[in-house]
């Protein structure tokens, strides 16, 4: 590995000290133990954008983690720094996500307003430190400073005065690992390109649409001009896969670029940079921008998006006054001394979509 990635020789190690193990680092001991949570289980029923029911073609928190671990890797890999750090931040970059995507992610927040709010990034943090009980010494997953740190993507700066060692970066304007911040970027990528195949699926983006946005009728024209595929959706597919591929190669090139330009050697300097070394050259950035603003306009506002929205909403704040009134019905695992109103959003966060429609369900029989 190149000297300015994480290692173990240069990690700030785990909060409560432990064996090493005979089989494998620090940062795959991590990924194992966020694979086998019971966090990490229940993204297999969490929208991304479309709820659960909707269909099972769609994505889920889970396939969606898998596809940022799987780029994170990839581009680790290229760049020499720790792929198995990037896929463990990867993989838990997403456990604190509530049920119904980001229009759940708001109504908890809307609920918590007077509490502290909701911060899904906060959330993953607390799932992996407090929330998961699976070991006799200690809760949570006991992770790496690394690990956990890259899980903290975004913190507001009260949050992050409480947080101690793990908060410093966000007020000392300070910038995390590498490997986090590929991971970063992977899920742009991620989550841009698979939201252009399920609109399209959906048949709410169809090609004429899709070919309004630059980066896909560039690529989408380059696919079609080799003459050999006749079949619309696998156009669409290779045409994804393309702009995918332009994407992990040119944010591969342009941070090695910078690295370079810039004499990082150590990962002080990536600590000490004004700002992220793994950047998008700007005509990329421009052309993701794109996608990004085309989906904002004809997806994510779509009615029929909207309307699950509004149900979401609907749900989790009929849960959460639910359980304010009949406190012991809340698992005993969540339950935090003088703090209820916590102690319902983590339950709450903690749902499936399909769980929490089951519960409102009966609620409002």
């Amino acid at each position: 590995m190149n000297s300015y990635a994480v290692t173990e020789k240069n990690s700030r190690a785990r909060a409560i000290a432990e064996p090493k193990s005979p089989l494998r680092n620090d940062f795959q001991r991590d990924r194992d133990r966020i694979i086998h949570s019971a966090a990490f289980r229940r993204l297999m029923y969490k929208t991304q954008v479309f709820v659960n029911h909707e269909g099972d073609m769609f994505r889920t928190r889970l396939s969606h983690s898998l596809e940022v671990a799987q780029i994170s890797r990839g581009i680790s890999r290229s760049m020499e720094i720790n792929e198995d750090l990037a896929e463990t931040i990867a993989l838990a970059h997403d456990l604190g996500h509530t049920p119904f995507g980001h229009a759940g992610q708001d109504a908890l927040n809307h609920c918590m307003k007077n509490y502290g709010g909701f911060e899904h990034n906060l959330q993953s943090l607390r799932v992996v430190d407090l929330l998961e009980k699976r070991y006799a010494n200690f809760d949570g997953l006991n992770l790496t400073f690394e690990s956990r740190e890259g899980i903290l993507k975004h913190c507001s700066l009260k949050n992050a005065r409480l947080l101690g060692e793990l908060g410093q970066r966000f007020i000392e304007k300070k910038q995390t690992s590498l490997e986090a911040q590929v991971v970063d970027l992977s899920d742009a990528i991620a989550y841009n390109m698979h939201d252009l195949d399920d609109g399209y699926r959906s048949n709410i983006l169809d090609l004429d649409s899709l070919n309004e946005i630059e980066f896909f009728s560039e690529c989408h024209d380059e696919v079609v001009s080799s003459g050999l595929i006749k079949d619309q959706q696998i156009v669409v597919n290779e045409t994804i896969r393309l702009m995918t591929y332009r994407l992990i190669d040119d944010v591969t090139k342009t941070s090695l670029e910078l690295i370079k330009t810039n004499k990082i050697s150590d990962i002080k300097d990536v600590r000490n940079f004004g700002k992220n070394l793994v950047q998008f050259s700007e005509p990329l950035d421009i052309k993701l921008k794109g996608c990004q603003k085309k989906l904002r306009e004809s997806l994510y506002t779509h009615n029929r998006i909207e309307m699950m929205s509004k149900k979401a909403h609907s749900v989790i704040e009929s849960l959460f006054n639910y359980y304010i009134n009949k406190t012991e019905l809340v698992p005993d695992n969540y339950l935090i001394a003088d703090n209820i109103e916590r102690s319902v959003a983590d339950y709450i966060a903690g749902m499936t979509d399909r769980f929490a429609l089951k519960i409102f369900e009966t609620i409002e029989k």
